[in-house]
């Protein structure tokens, strides 16, 4: 008589694995886009929220991501499983996203703001893509956080 169970190694990290992927969904996949749609809206406006709404997506993500790191390092039999491989995928276009691509776009944000001619760019494109890749290699973190056991 044996009872399958599923098991949580590391909650903290999953609850942090999960809320990083809601808050960039919401963020980045809907209110992105939806706030120029709001009547009123002009893009300088868009584009102000924007800033101020991403550079504080970036600092919950970079919580998220150090609690997730705490507790991996806590949970010392855990830090060479593979399945953290999955967790240096976000953590390193986090990374990317912190030091290169916001204060690029940031930038790019303010001379629009500013009323100059910005030349088209493809760095949205790279953030979206980013974005794609960090909540998918998230949610197969996530999941490698269950353990299916037998007792």
């Amino acid at each position: 008589n044996s009872i399958a169970m599923t098991v949580v190694k590391m909650p903290i990290a999953l609850t942090c694995t999960f809320l990083w992927i809601g808050f960039v969904c919401a963020i980045s996949f809907m209110e992105a886009w939806l706030k120029f749609r709001a009547p009123g809206i002009t893009v300088p406006l868009g584009l102000g929220i924007g800033r101020l709404v991403f550079n504080a997506l970036n600092k919950v993500e970079l919580v998220f991501a150090l609690v997730i790191i705490i507790n991996i390092f806590w949970n010392t039999t855990e830090i060479l499983k593979w399945q953290n491989l999955a967790f240096a995928i976000p953590l390193t276009l986090l990374f990317i996203q912190t030091f290169w691509l916001l204060p690029a776009l940031d930038a790019r944000a303010e001379l629009h703001i500013q009323g100059q001619i910005v030349p088209p760019s493809n760095l949205h494109f790279y953030y979206v893509g980013l974005e794609l890749v960090k909540v998918a290699s998230l949610t197969i973190f996530g999941i490698t956080l269950f353990k299916n056991t037998t007792i």
